[in-house]
């Protein structure tokens, strides 16, 4: 085997450093849209943005044979959110709400607010812009475009797969919490919504029945065995009252 003179090698090295470096991936850096009115969702081509007023991220949810098109809060609305509508919106709950009770479920700001009433809830809404989805909304934003499915992400009830998506009784896999999670810690179905399944049931503008002495209620929370957990389960409560296992998310119509 004839070997490389070292001019040879020279020349090599010489080639070799003319061409084109390799292309690196540079990473995104697409700023995200933020919006601060309905008004300002005309034109918007993205799947996802950030409602100013209360820095929420929402998406985009697409139409059904009975739904027009409306954007839905990405996550549950979190303790430090709520923290911000009350300080600055001046809104005095008709029962205190005890901290101490939130924080022993919801232990820091990136957790979902607890403990709030229907009226706490559609307060909230008023002030950030949002209101509360229909319960065929919400059915409809938490299947993520599966038709027929027993669960937000498939028909699977049993094993890891669940654990992937939702928060709930007991512990496994990637869900390590006893309580509440912080929010968008499991993956999220089709549409980007985190936590349809488990973690907090979430208010719904309706009624529960034609008596309206409750108000609906959806999703299942961390307490719960995964029955509770079907799309199309329904939960009801007084909307005077609230708990340690009711939470909620807000939508905002397209102009």
């Amino acid at each position: 085997m004839r070997k490389i003179s070292w001019m040879s090698l020279v020349l090599l090295v010489f080639w070799v450093s003319c061409e084109d470096p390799p292309k690196v991936q540079e990473p995104s850096t697409q700023p995200e849209v933020v919006v601060g009115s309905a008004e300002e969702l005309r034109g918007i081509t993205a799947k996802k943005i950030i409602w100013e007023k209360d820095g929420g991220r929402m998406v985009a949810i697409p139409a059904s044979d009975t739904i027009k098109p409306f954007w839905m809060d990405a996550t549950e609305v979190t303790l430090g959110q709520f923290k911000k509508f009350l300080k600055s919106s001046g809104y005095k709950p008709a029962e205190p709400i005890d901290w101490d009770d939130v924080s022993e479920g919801s232990p820091s700001d990136k957790h979902p607010m607890i403990y709030v009433t229907w009226h706490d809830a559609t307060a909230y809404t008023k002030w950030a812009g949002k209101r509360l989805p229909t319960e065929e909304e919400w059915e409809w934003a938490a299947r993520g475009g599966l038709i027929d499915k027993e669960y937000s992400w498939g028909d699977v009830y049993r094993g890891s797969l669940a654990r992937n998506y939702a928060n709930y009784y007991g512990t496994g896999g990637e869900d390590i919490w006893k309580k509440a999670a912080p929010v968008g810690s499991f993956k999220p179905n089709e549409y980007g919504l985190f936590d349809v399944s488990g973690n907090v049931w979430e208010w719904c503008q309706d009624w529960y029945s034609r008596e309206q002495e409750d108000k609906v209620l959806r999703g299942g929370d961390w307490s719960d065995r995964i029955g509770t957990l079907r799309v199309g389960f329904r939960n009801n409560y007084a909307p005077v009252s609230g708990n340690a296992f009711y939470g909620f998310r807000c939508v905002v119509d397209l102009p």
